[in-house]
């Protein structure tokens, strides 16, 4: 079985699809509700967000270490 991915708001305590489905009547969905909000406080995203940064710019330039060897470093065996 595939997944087929959908988008929806919430209007009148109803779902209403932002598009029109394909899906034939009776078909079967899981609902998932999407919380756009986390537990970070501002200043704890703003610094989470420049680590995010700091190691993507480190990984595109090479000096990123492989999985490997973090967990070797962290004494991780596998």
């Amino acid at each position: 079985m595939s997944a087929t991915s959908l988008r929806a708001r919430v209007k009148a305590g109803r779902l209403v699809l932002d598009e029109p489905t394909s899906l034939p009547d009776g078909t079967e969905v899981e609902l998932v509700a999407v919380n756009d909000i986390d537990d970070l406080e501002p200043a704890d995203r703003a610094r989470l967000d420049v680590l995010l940064a700091e190691s993507i710019r480190g990984h595109r330039s090479g000096t990123g270490i492989s999985a490997d060897e973090l967990l070797a470093e962290l004494g991780v065996t596998r």
